[in-house]
């Protein structure tokens, strides 16, 4: 379901798709992702609101995806056998995100 919530960074009202809800001493944490903006943000409970008529059924601009059958891969350097080979990793690094968003750019 999308809900408007309150982004501190952006300082609006945006839809969002909540992810999960934390417990925390002062309330819950609320972590979404702007269906708008294609951005992730943490917000406080009371910083969310259900969306109503008309706007709720707007097509959403960002939408989640995944590159079909692209799996991360990094550079494993070995000191001492002075190799360097490209195999498999568990997340993308840092640098291959950023090249891949200027490529989108």
């Amino acid at each position: 379901q999308v809900y408007v919530v309150f982004s501190e960074e952006l300082k609006c009202w945006c839809r969002a798709v909540v992810e999960s809800v934390r417990c925390q001493a002062d309330g819950y944490q609320l972590s979404c992702f702007l269906v708008d903006y294609a951005k992730y943000c943490s917000v406080p409970s009371d910083s969310i609101r259900v969306l109503q008529g008309a706007f709720a059924k707007i097509p959403h601009r960002a939408k989640k995806c995944r590159l079909h059958c692209t799996k991360p891969l990094t550079l494993h350097i070995d000191y001492c056998e002075n190799t360097a080979k490209i195999g498999p990793a568990k997340r993308w690094d840092t640098a291959a995100i950023q090249h891949f968003r200027k490529l989108l750019e």
